[in-house]
């Protein structure tokens, strides 16, 4: 097993770098707490997109073990606790039989790492690994209702209010371009990994209107910061945008010909 940090990986890596110092100090910790049961840490998500915004993104995180050992577990958890209050979100811990399994019912998040991710210690699971899509349609379409579904259940926990919902709209979002590119995939289209391409695409696909999207990426990266009028609508052109998708979207995930 190789214990290189930072294996060179052909996406991108444009974290600021105090980010990059906590991911050392991450992978020296966590090899240390795991031993032997550890096979590799892979980062994914935004920071190897290119888009990770400082204070407002997650850093995201694989681990590759070879087993689920209670004390291994128990050990990391106290010390991801701390690792949270660094924007560190609870790493997937998967072996590679979970990767490799018929019929897997997470196609979607396993093709979105294996397509965007870099080595930072270990070996790249990923690499020549054919990831079983045969429910890829179902977890797209899944994914979309699902989202719809939790939007509302935010909006009612948050009462409403203008705070809440400047807080549920990029979080949602966020859980939306993933699915936006599976629909790309079932289009037999290649995924786009950046937000605004991504955005015209699937618009140029459906023949939607889906600026309620546009509004709330922007919203995400601190580009506009709607009052307290103008945010009640935000909300309303989001969640009329993500019905109008969803009724154009198929039940094996492929969109509906025009």
């Amino acid at each position: 097993m190789t214990t290189e940090v930072f294996v060179t990986q052909p996406t991108a890596f444009d974290i600021p770098s105090e980010v990059q110092e906590l991911l050392q100090r991450y992978v020296k910790e966590t090899t240390a707490l795991f031993g032997q049961q550890l096979e590799g840490i892979i980062l994914y998500g935004s920071a190897v997109r290119g888009e990770f915004l400082p204070g407002r993104s997650n850093v995201n995180l694989l681990l590759l073990v070879n087993g689920y050992e209670r004390e291994g577990l128990k050990r990391y958890a106290k010390a991801q606790r701390r690792w949270s209050r660094e924007q560190f979100a609870v790493p997937l811990l998967l072996t590679e039989a979970d990767l490799t399994k018929p019929g897997t019912v997470f196609p979607l998040e396993y093709l979105e790492i294996q397509e965007q991710h870099r080595v930072l210690w270990g070996r790249d699971p990923f690499i020549g690994l054919h990831i079983d899509r045969t429910h890829l349609g179902y977890q797209v379409r899944q994914g979309l209702e699902g989202n719809l579904l939790r939007l509302r259940q935010r909006f009612i926990e948050g009462g409403g209010t203008e705070e809440a919902i400047t807080m549920l709209l990029p979080l949602s979002l966020t859980a939306l371009l993933p699915c936006l590119r599976g629909l790309q995939r079932l289009a037999g289209e290649p995924p786009l990994f950046h937000s605004e391409p991504l955005l015209a695409n699937v618009q140029a696909m459906t023949g939607l209107d889906l600026t309620g999207f546009m509004d709330v990426l922007h919203l995400k990266r601190g580009i506009i910061s709607p009052g307290p009028v103008e945010v009640p609508r935000l909300y309303d052109r989001y969640v009329e945008n993500l019905q109008r998708l969803i009724s154009q979207v198929q039940p094996d995930g492929t969109l509906k010909t025009p």
